[in-house]
């Protein structure tokens, strides 16, 4: 039987990490074991190394079952760039290529296989997958399954055909967003024996959360990307329409935008997701019809425009920001007429009486969060059945908490309003009321002649609503869907109106600054900052050159962890999280390359402009520090330190280099450059020379070469 041990040297040879995550490793050895698995883990949490170790290094092909082309084609090909031998069968192939494939599996070459629960269950390909040796069955967004699920898929249902033709190949059920109802159907849906059910924390502390009011999207758009330059990032809209629009708005404002909704032809839809995942545009304005299983590392923030139609969905699509762990936001605008717009759409397009009923409520708890005057993620956890001791401190509500103050006789007003109408206003109409407005509607009902006509005309139209949404949550008043959404009292509002029971309400006041404040940083982490993005420049360059996304060639916690730590030789490179054996084969030595050219046009700035730091490194040289020493007292990398060397040699300085390179060294490198010229990059004749000599014995050479030859 495969050891974990063996899955542990396979994360570091193929990922580049030295330890699973928190639940990874006994999910995997549940796996190795043949257990069936359901395992529950947020959107980032590192669900795919859950079956993508095991499939390494279990004997034969493991089958992922997946539901988009765009999750199967991401996968896939970060898969091959890490060393890992993997393909998939999908609409978007011809004969020919599937054929080409499935002769692959028989041969025994490939690990994984991505294919849709259409492909797998289509007539003979399950007969094909008994030629094969299948080592496990994988299926990923399994909440599809469920028809309480948010996303329901009926073609889901028919994966129950696995265990009834493969029961002894184990099955690992995967999801980020199911509540426990849909938990327990996608283990009965799916004939899991006895599975080991693994829920892992639903927390993203990078993720900030913010919700704002709808009015004005455009213009606070716009202020919020101007804090956010080139970070790409997703903007969830309603409509197709709507992302049309607004792509186009954003790019006559000077962004790079493009759109994507499912009215658009497969290939246009294919080329703004292309252009998306390979960071040729910025933003992506889409409909819920984009993100499914997209592996974008580096999405910074997600938008929603308008409010989600469920919290399992709001969830799952700002979980495509920060899947890196790096810090990131998620900004909700909400406006009552979304809630009413969308509970109109679902009544319209549900079928079953039950499933609209379903969707409602969910709605229902989603205009609660857009509402909620107390700590979000605590709200979002709770809704997942986790819960939180203290406030996040990362949401709009904990930076500023709102003030409570005594509405009990804004309440009053609005709830005698109401039983002065005979209960028949909706929201829009009751405002009017009690702000004193003469809109034909209030004047035709005689609704102008009741004694809290006007009573409300000192608060505006926005902080009604807000108060009146209050009133909703908490049970003040209901609102009666089936006879227009009119206002209903409650035992509660009687209270209020006849027995003096207080009410608190909160007072919004949209602060000028909501976001942490942005503070100068010090030189050290600027130049970092510089590091990163000469090193995304390279990222970017090599990703356009194998085509394909730059996330795939290395992710921007590894970019960040490389600019802080320098890296300048294998060891030390192999150190660097994500940076596995395979990759390192690939890019190492180019990406060590960039970073000394960076150390040394870093060095030539500062003798410009300071003219002295080498001359530092010389004194702590002349008082018998070792390299080793001297990089550490001055907190520098050992190769700035060997830069310095080579330039106060050049200067003229008294410095001895035969301790750091022999004669025998030195003379076949000056062939190289002589045969290559001294103003040639490290990097060129590191590969001249076989890669034979370290980076800074080539420095030095290229410094004791142009000070014999008066260069």
């Amino acid at each position: 039987m495969v050891t974990i041990r063996e899955a542990r040297e396979a994360l570091k040879l193929y990922f580049g990490y030295e330890q699973f995550r928190p639940m990874q490793e006994q999910i995997i050895s549940d796996v190795l074991q043949r257990k069936d698995v359901v395992v529950l883990m947020p959107t980032g949490g590192g669900k795919s190394v859950c079956f993508q170790v095991p499939a390494v290094v279990m004997p034969g092909i493991s089958i992922v079952v997946s539901p988009l082309i765009a999750l199967m084609k991401d996968q896939v090909e970060a898969l091959i760039v890490n060393g890992i031998p993997a393909a998939y069968i999908n609409s978007s192939q011809n004969a020919e290529q599937q054929y080409e494939i499935e002769n692959e599996c028989l041969a025994g070459r490939l690990k994984l296989l991505y294919v849709s629960p259409e492909k797998l269950l289509s007539s003979g390909f399950i007969s094909f997958l008994k030629r094969l040796n299948v080592s496990l069955f994988a299926i990923d967004e399994a909440h599809c399954i469920s028809a309480w699920g948010h996303d329901f898929r009926p073609e889901y249902t028919q994966l129950k055909a696995l265990k009834q033709q493969f029961p002894s190949v184990p099955v690992i059920a995967l999801t980020a967003t199911a509540d426990k109802l849909t938990q327990k159907d996608i283990q009965e849906q799916l004939y899991l024996k006895n599975p080991s059910v693994f829920t892992a924390s639903f927390d993203r502390p990078n993720i900030n959360l913010m919700v704002k009011p709808g009015k004005d999207r455009f213009n606070k758009i716009t202020e919020f990307l101007e804090r956010r330059h080139k970070q790409p990032g997703i903007i969830y809209c309603l409509s197709r329409k709507a992302t049309e629009s607004l792509a186009n708005k954003l790019k006559s404002s000077g962004y790079s935008a493009t759109y994507y909704h499912a009215g658009m032809s497969a290939n246009q839809r294919a080329k703004s997701q292309d252009d998306f995942l390979k960071d040729n545009v910025q933003i992506v304005c889409a409909t819920i019809a984009f993100g499914m299983g997209i592996d974008k590392s580096n999405v910074r923030w997600v938008i929603h425009y308008n409010l989600p139609k469920n919290i399992e969905g709001y969830y799952q699509e700002i979980g495509r920001a920060g899947r890196d762990g790096a810090k990131s936001d998620a900004l909700l605008f909400y406006s009552f007429a979304d809630v009413m717009n969308m509970r109109n759409m679902l009544q319209e397009n549900q079928s079953r009486e039950e499933q609209t009923e379903l969707q409602l409520v969910k709605l229902e708890r989603m205009q609660q969060f857009a509402e909620a005057a107390a700590c979000r993620r605590r709200i979002l956890l709770q809704y997942f059945g986790e819960t939180m001791r203290k406030d996040c401190g990362n949401c709009d509500i904990c930076r500023n908490p709102p003030t409570r103050f005594d509405g009990t006789l804004l309440a009053q007003k609005a709830l005698s309003a109401i039983a002065r109408t005979n209960e028949r206003v909706n929201l829009s109409l009751l405002v009017d009321v009690l702000r004193g407005a003469r809109t034909s509607q209030v004047m035709q009902a005689g609704y102008d002649r009741v004694k809290t006509y006007g009573a409300g005309r000192d608060v505006s139209t926005l902080d009604w609503n807000r108060y009146l949404h209050q009133l909703l949550n908490e049970g003040f008043v209901e609102m009666a869907y089936d006879q227009g959404y009119t206002l209903k009292l409650t035992e509660h509002s009687r209270q209020v109106l006849f027995e003096g029971r207080k009410v608190q309400l909160v007072k919004f006041e949209e602060t000028k600054q909501e976001e942490p404040t942005v503070k100068a940083r010090p030189k050290k982490e600027l130049i970092k900052d510089a590091l990163f993005e000469t090193l995304r420049t390279l990222r970017k360059s090599l990703a356009d050159e194998n085509g394909v996304p730059p996330y795939v060639i290395f992710t921007d916690t590894t970019l960040q962890e490389m600019a802080a730590e320098r890296p300048t030789n294998k060891i030390s490179m192999l150190a660097i999280s994500g940076v596995g054996s395979q990759k390192y084969d690939r890019y190492g030595d180019i990406f060590i390359s960039k970073i000394i050219d960076f150390i040394n046009e870093e060095q030539a700035k500062g003798n410009k402009m300071k003219g002295a730091t080498h001359l530092a490194t010389l004194e702590l040289l002349q008082s018998g520090m070792s390299i080793e020493e001297i990089a550490k007292v001055r907190s520098l990398n050992p190769v700035t330190i060997f830069s310095h060397l080579a330039i106060l040699y050049e200067q003229g300085y008294k410095v001895n280099l035969s301790p750091y390179i022999t004669k025998q060294e030195y003379a076949a490198i000056s062939k190289a450059i002589i045969k290559l010229g001294s103003d040639a990059k490290l990097k060129e004749l590191f590969e001249y020379l076989d890669e034979k000599f370290e980076y800074y014995k080539i420095r030095l050479s290229v410094s004791i070469f142009k000070k014999e030859n008066n260069q």
